[in-house]
Order: structure tokens, then C-alpha cells, then sequence
């Protein structure tokens, strides 16, 4: 007997509606997996937008108050040494050169005359290898650029020395342990300091002077507080520190001082 043509339109019915049911799941499930996919890379982003941040802070700073700008209190002071090294490497200058004794000097910024003192007791390597540069010439040539200034409200510092005079480049040696860093990480205004990398024997060249009170990440040991400016620091202040800092698409605190800054005259005794 053959099928009523109600019960072939039932049957046709019922095949397209099941044929729509299928669709919709198909498109269910591809949105469903597509929204797995956008938020796995959105997660990834994230963590890749924190890694290069992280990274950034930590080679600006640890390059930061310290090493080559590879470079921040994001503004700590940048490297110029590997962030690697857990002993001294290359040709670093005896700690016995700084004779375990206060050294007293004259370090000139763009002509701006600043009464130095160096504490050859509390940090014997340190100001070891600054006399052994100074007196090579080493701050009044290769190393005169003062690359980076921060006026941060915790951090306010000018840093210099770097091979390059871009915060980049390598002398041959690097060198540690971290002397006299302030157990608070407070470096009060005229502080002169080494900066450094993320290790305790990245430092190397260069070195930063705080103008105001300035607070430092502490978790990683600080940085070596070799000295201190005596005189000359208001006069420094307004002729280089209140230009301000060139300000960039990364920051507007933390960059190349406006007023370009060289090491004009270093001398100790």
C-alpha cells in the first residue's frame, strides 16, 4: 500500500528539521571552539605582553641602575654586564687599589662642577674599579655619555658610563659582590652608586647619582653605594635634571636627559 502524501510531507518535514537542528549544532560548535581559541590567545597575549614587560624592567634596570641597555626603580638604574654571572669575569681591577680609604674628587657634568666622595672602606671593590677607570681616562672618553635620567616621584637619578654612551657595550670584565646597598633600598639625594644587572657580578662601568631620595627594588640585593656627592648637586639639578627626560612612547619618566649630559671632568685624590 503506498504512503499518504500527508505522511511523505511528515517524513520531508521531518528530515528538514532535522537537517536545520544539524546545522545549528555545526555552527554551535564552531563558535564554541572558536571562543576556546580567541580566549587562548588572548591569554597568551597577556602573558606575552607581561614577559616583555618584566624583561624590559628587568634589562633597563638591571641593565638598570646598571648595566648595558640591552636596562629600571622602573626607574632603577640600568646593566652593562651579564645577568648571568655569579663570579667576576675578565681582567676586574684589585679592590686593593681603593686602599681602604676615603677618596675625595671633582666629577664635572656638561661643565656643572659636583664635589665627590668615595668610601674605599665600605666598598673597597667598587670604588676600586671607578679610581682604576678614572684614572685611565675611561669616564672622560669611552665612558662620558650620561645615557639615562629618571624623574620618577620614588626615583630620581642620572646614570653613565656605558662603553657605547647608549647604556650598551662591554669593557672586557664584570664584577661583584654588591657592597654597602642600603637594606631599606632608600638611596638618599647625592648617592653614587653602581648599577648593574639582574646578578650580584653583573656590575661593571656603569654607575648612576641620585639628585633626590630615590627607593629601589631591594628583593635582588640593591646596588653598591660607593660614594656620595658632597657639593654642587642644586646647581646639577638646574642646569641638567629640570630639562626633563626625551620622552618616548615607553615612558616619559625614564629616558636620555633633554639636556644631552657628558662627563666633563673627573678627578680624585
Amino acid at each position: 500500500m503506498a504512503p499518504s502524501k500527508n505522511a511523505e510531507r511528515d517524513a520531508r518535514e521531518a528530515r528538514d528539521r532535522l537537517r536545520r537542528y544539524n546545522a545549528r549544532q555545526a555552527v554551535h560548535t564552531h563558535q564554541v571552539k572558536r571562543r576556546k581559541r580567541d580566549n587562548i590567545a588572548a591569554v597568551v597575549g597577556v602573558v606575552v605582553v607581561v614577559a616583555l614587560a618584566t624583561l624590559t624592567q628587568v634589562l633597563y634596570f638591571t641593565a638598570g641602575p646598571g648595566v648595558a641597555t640591552s636596562a629600571s626603580p622602573s626607574a632603577s638604574p640600568s646593566p652593562s654586564a651579564s645577568p648571568a654571572a655569579t663570579k667576576n669575569t675578565g681582567n676586574v681591577p684589585a679592590s686593593t687599589i681603593a686602599q681602604g680609604r676615603t677618596w675625595t674628587g671633582e666629577l664635572d657634568l656638561n661643565s656643572v662642577p659636583l664635589a665627590i666622595e668615595l668610601d674605599g672602606k665600605a666598598a673597597p671593590q667598587a670604588t676600586s674599579v671607578f679610581i682604576s677607570l678614572a684614572q685611565k681616562n675611561f669616564y672622560t672618553t669611552t665612558g662620558a655619555t650620561c645615557h639615562r635620567l629618571t624623574n620618577s616621584p620614588t626615583a630620581s637619578l642620572i646614570q653613565c658610563g656605558s662603553v657605547n654612551g647608549d647604556g650598551s657595550g662591554d669593557i672586557g670584565f664584570s664584577f661583584g659582590p654588591i657592597e654597602n646597598a642600603p637594606a631599606d633600598g632608600v638611596y638618599p639625594a647625592g648617592t653614587i652608586a653602581m648599577a648593574r644587572g639582574a646578578g650580584a657580578f653583573s656590575q661593571s662601568t656603569q654607575f648612576f647619582i641620585t639628585y633626590a631620595a630615590t627607593t629601589l627594588d631591594t628583593s635582588t640585593g640593591g646596588y653598591t653605594v660607593f660614594g656620595k656627592v658632597t657639593g654642587g648637586l642644586d646647581a646639577f639639578v638646574s642646569a641638567i635634571a629640570s630639562k626633563g627626560v626625551a620622552a618616548t612612547a615607553a615612558s616619559t619618566t625614564d629616558g636620555a636627559p633633554v639636556a644631552a649630559t657628558k662627563i666633563t671632568k673627573l678627578t680624585l685624590k
